[in-house]
């Protein structure tokens, strides 16, 4: 089961409000999550990052991988460190034939 660290969108029309929870990969966006360890409002100034470090540091060394955004949310956050992590990078772009 491959799980990731992503965000799921909660408000409404154009005010979003996300979670950052851990899910299997092949769930929806805004579907079944397997916990919830932060959050994440982009709406303030400065954003409001709000993410339960032990949690997410237990998560990552069980093998969950963090998408593009929620990578930068956590180095934002202290949990990963901005240089020499080792933490792999997801790699969504496909290869052209």
């Amino acid at each position: 089961m491959a799980v990731k660290i992503r965000l799921t969108r909660l408000g409404d029309k154009k005010s979003p409000f996300y979670r950052v929870v851990v899910a299997d990969a092949r769930v929806a966006r805004d579907g079944q999550y397997i916990e919830q360890i932060g959050t994440y409002n982009p709406l303030t100034n400065p954003a409001e990052i709000k993410i339960n470090k032990e949690k997410a540091e237990k998560w990552l060394k069980n093998g969950a991988v963090p998408t593009e955004t929620t990578r930068s949310l956590l180095q934002t956050a202290g949990v990963l460190q901005v240089k020499g992590n080792s933490v792999p990078k997801t790699n969504n772009k496909k290869k052209k034939a």
